[in-house]
């Protein structure tokens, strides 16, 4: 029987191999020149950061201890949320250990049988999932088509009990993002329950670093705002924020994965806490980051397929098939860069690319070895 298990299991990958698809977890160089990482300002370096983490750690211990419902739910937890509320312009909140178990939460148990979810085709894994296992209602309209959902929302606002629309700020793949101010017009012509994943926006975008319904002005219009603190916050934990304190009520009483976690760790906690007042006075360098990323793409698009409209961080580079994506990739390694290779099924085939993802500390001079590499595939 272990055999037969074994042998089954051997057989998948080997197909995974075949099609360039295989995946392995590997020790990175910290010191090469990053061009995958999340951490938009370098702040998971801050000394002011690990100083702060440090402090709330010694005052609360290493661990929460406990589940938040038992003991886990300390002061410093109670700080954070507090703090994101402001930061964010919404009233109630609740913290999660991780932005996929929130993600999961909120599709979960959230949207009853009777209700809809319109989502965009291009969300996060982490909703997509809950959506495959077929329990819950749910279209997807076409990648930032708000014509089709306009349409959808249409044809479906007397069938069913709720709406929820559902989008991403800046989509993780495609380094784009939603017309939020047509989302939201849209909202006052059919009520829809307006769900914002805010993981990429938050500290890249606004005049405080608040996201995207910061820089567009429609906080308050936002019913449930979702983040992560594994981004441009340079830790790890999420957030579930919205001014129904129902939803909040609800999710505290329903969701597995806030009841039955040990809860988030103090230390990750100060994390948090510092680096959202740093991101709240760090205006300077979203500037010098949007101009930097801007000027890449620009400079890309004279060799490769790159999308100039938008000007967030993340910039993919297509490249089509698997394979090339990876030989990319590993050329990069070699001269000590590190890209992320992007295939299927986490992008549609046909779609592999090379993920850049940038820092403000990132300069055009730091980057001249990178273009390089592009320059020379372009000619292949």
């Amino acid at each position: 029987m272990v055999e037969s298990f074994e042998s089954r299991l051997k057989n998948e990958l080997n197909i995974r191999r075949s099609e360039s698809l295989y995946r392995e977890t590997r020790i990175f160089d910290y010191k090469s020149l990053n061009l995958s990482t999340n951490d938009y300002f370098q702040l998971r370096y801050d000394q002011e950061v690990l100083a702060a983490a440090s402090k709330t750690a010694k005052e609360y211990g290493t661990g929460s201890g406990a589940s938040p419902l038992l003991s886990g739910y300390l002061p410093c937890h109670e700080q954070l949320i507090h703090k994101l509320l402001n930061w964010k312009n919404k009233k109630y909140g609740m913290l999660f250990n991780s932005g996929f178990m929130a993600n999961q939460a909120l599709l979960k148990h959230l949207p009853g049988k009777d209700d809809l979810i319109l989502i965009d085709k291009l969300i996060h894994h982490s909703m997509g999932q809950v959506l495959r296992q077929g329990s819950k209602n749910f279209k997807r309209y076409n990648h930032l088509d708000l014509d089709q959902l306009e349409e959808l929302l249409f044809n479906n606002q007397y069938k069913y009990a709720s709406l929820f629309v559902i989008t991403e700020s800046i989509f993780s793949m495609d380094g784009d993002y939603p017309d939020l101010n047509r989302l939201v017009k849209l909202k006052n012509n059919y009520p829809f329950i307006l769900i914002l994943d805010e993981a990429h926006g938050t500290g890249v975008l606004g005049k405080t670093g608040a996201g995207l319904a910061e820089e567009t002005g429609v906080q308050e219009s936002i019913d449930i705002i979702i983040g992560t603190f594994g981004k441009a916050l340079a830790g790890m934990g999420a957030y579930v924020l919205t001014n129904l304190s129902t939803v909040i009520e609800y999710l505290t009483n329903k969701s597995g994965e806030y009841i039955y976690s040990t809860f988030l760790s103090p230390h990750q906690v100060g994390v948090a806490l510092a680096t959202i007042d740093i991101l709240k006075m760090a205006d300077n360098k979203r500037k010098i980051l949007k101009k930097t990323s801007q000027w890449l793409r620009n400079t890309l698009v004279e060799f490769m397929d790159v999308e100039t409209k938008f000007h967030t961080p993340i910039v993919p580079i297509l490249i089509g098939k698997s394979e090339d994506a990876l030989k990319f990739q590993e050329i990069c390694m070699n001269k000590g860069i590190l890209v992320g290779a992007v295939r299927p099924p986490t992008v549609q085939r046909e779609s592999s690319r090379i993920r850049v993802s940038l820092n403000s500390e990132l300069s055009k001079e730091k980057l001249e070895p990178f273009i390089s590499i592009v320059k020379e595939w372009s000619r292949r």
